[in-house]
């Protein structure tokens, strides 16, 4: 008989997101899926990325905006695990005021969970810069996952 994993309950899954930052994002490539990490929050509803304005993932969105996202949480030997998988469509959040109350909500989480200003080099910053220069330059997009069409959110059985 095959051991079927548990699956986790809408409240179980929301707090794995909440509770953690960074996420995978699959992209539909040319031959093969592209795979990137991005930071993300959540703000109980939506889930935003920052992301640079140049690479492959702007030429793969541009093509097709339907992705797969993918959150986890495991102990480093594996006695506990939670993941989750969303299918959904990025779009551009083109709302100014949204978008500049989202990169803020970046600079909190980055601050919060003492994050290394290295981060800001994948953001498209200079790692010196101060982390509210996110709020303040447009070297960014500010992504928001809609139309999710399937959730997987999966965990071991402890």
């Amino acid at each position: 008989m095959v051991f079927k994993i548990p699956k986790m309950e809408k409240e179980e899954y929301d707090k794995l997101i909440m509770d953690n930052y960074l996420s995978r994002i699959a992209f539909s490539g040319l031959k093969y899926p592209y795979i990137a990490p991005f930071l993300y929050i959540f703000d109980g509803k939506n889930l935003y990325f920052l992301s640079t304005k140049y690479g492959r993932k702007i030429d793969f969105l541009n093509k097709n905006p339907y992705v797969s996202v993918e959150i986890e949480n495991y102990s480093k030997n594996m006695s506990c695990y939670k993941f989750i998988t969303i299918q959904g469509k990025i779009i551009l959040e083109e709302d100014l005021k949204n978008m500049n109350k989202i990169k803020e909500k970046f600079v909190e989480m980055i601050i919060s969970k003492k994050l290394s200003t290295t981060v800001l080099e994948a953001l498209g910053h200079n790692k010196d810069e101060p982390v509210n220069s996110l709020v303040e330059s447009d070297n960014t997009y500010v992504w928001k996952l809609v139309d999710v069409n399937d959730i997987v959110a999966l965990k071991n059985s402890n």
